[in-house]
């Protein structure tokens, strides 16, 4: 048993080696791909930190009537802090909101003044709330909205945000779905490519297979030099596909830091080194073996 393997992979590093330029041209399309699919990968990071950012801005306010009690307010922050969906909710007095006013104005003398005049505090209490998932504001929305809270809530501002709300979700959305379809894509066209070569490597070797059935070869003993020849070409696509990686994000690094939610992208890839090696050694040795494998088995059912 242990010479029939040692055979096997004998004849799939003899066939890789044999197919030179057949090997190149295959390897060169399955590191091409490998290259994208990581970089689709690495977008699909920076996308979702991006978003993940730009969600944690997002919130809503609820502001309630300006003869609401502190202890009715603090009674429905209670209830929302209950909810599934409620990530958090901060209560803003109307003190707290009268100094954030001017904070925020204080280049703005003519409004100070104006405000100064008046005899109350003309700003409202309110709630702001954070959701778990940008998806669950409508529902959050709906709660607000109930008949319960109709005596003590002015307005909510969900209506304002809901458009940059839904379009948030829509953006995640196309990003996993876009860079799914496209990874599919690609896995088709290694999966086609790898497929042709071993046909073609079965082709030039059509007679030393036919001498072995002749002699007794099983079909495993037949199908084994192909399968490593297979897996040779997802093994050595990885390994070429690192190798362009690690230069490019090092000079690249430097020019994009001021766009990316990580500070370093070459440090990032440097720290995750091992984990894209097995990434780009699992999907090129289960492409190059499937296809193979599919190749083979079609061959020797004839």
């Amino acid at each position: 048993m242990f010479v029939g393997i040692k055979r096997i992979i004998k004849w799939g590093f003899k066939n890789f080696w044999r197919n030179g330029w057949l090997s190149t041209a295959t390897v060169s399309i399955m590191s091409l791909t490998l290259l994208v699919i990581v970089l689709l990968l690495m977008v699909n990071i920076i996308a979702t930190g991006v978003l993940n950012n730009l969600e944690k801005k997002i919130d809503i306010s609820v502001y309630f009537k300006l003869d609401a009690s502190e202890e009715s307010i603090l009674k429905v922050k209670s209830q929302l802090e209950e909810l599934e969906e409620v990530e958090q909710v901060n209560y803003v007095s109307r003190e707290d909101a009268l100094v954030r006013f001017k904070e925020r104005h204080k280049d703005n003398p003519v409004l100070l003044q104006s405000l100064d005049e008046l005899d109350t505090n003309p700003l409202e209490a309110s709630l702001n709330i954070k959701a778990k998932e940008t998806s669950q504001y409508a529902s959050i929305n709906q709660f607000l909205e109930s008949v319960y809270y109709k005596d003590l809530i002015d307005k909510v501002n969900y209506m304002q945000n809901k458009e940059v709300i839904e379009k948030m979700n829509k953006i995640i959305g196309d990003v996993k779905t876009g860079g799914l379809v496209l990874t599919l894509l690609l896995a088709i066209i290694v999966f086609l490519v790898t497929f042709n070569a071993i046909r073609l490597a079965i082709y030039s070797s059509r007679e030393e297979i036919s001498v072995m059935r002749l002699v007794g070869a099983n079909n495993w003993f037949i199908r084994g030099p192909f399968l490593i020849e297979g897996i040779l070409y997802g093994i050595i696509a990885a390994i070429v596909t690192l190798i362009i990686l690690y230069p490019a994000f090092y000079f690249l690094s430097p020019k994009l830091s001021g766009f990316l939610p990580v500070d370093d992208i070459f440090v990032y890839f440097q720290a995750n080194l091992v984990s894209f090696l097995l990434l780009l050694l699992g999907i090129g040795i289960v492409l190059g073996g499937i296809s193979s494998f599919v190749a083979v088995r079609k061959y020797l059912k004839r």
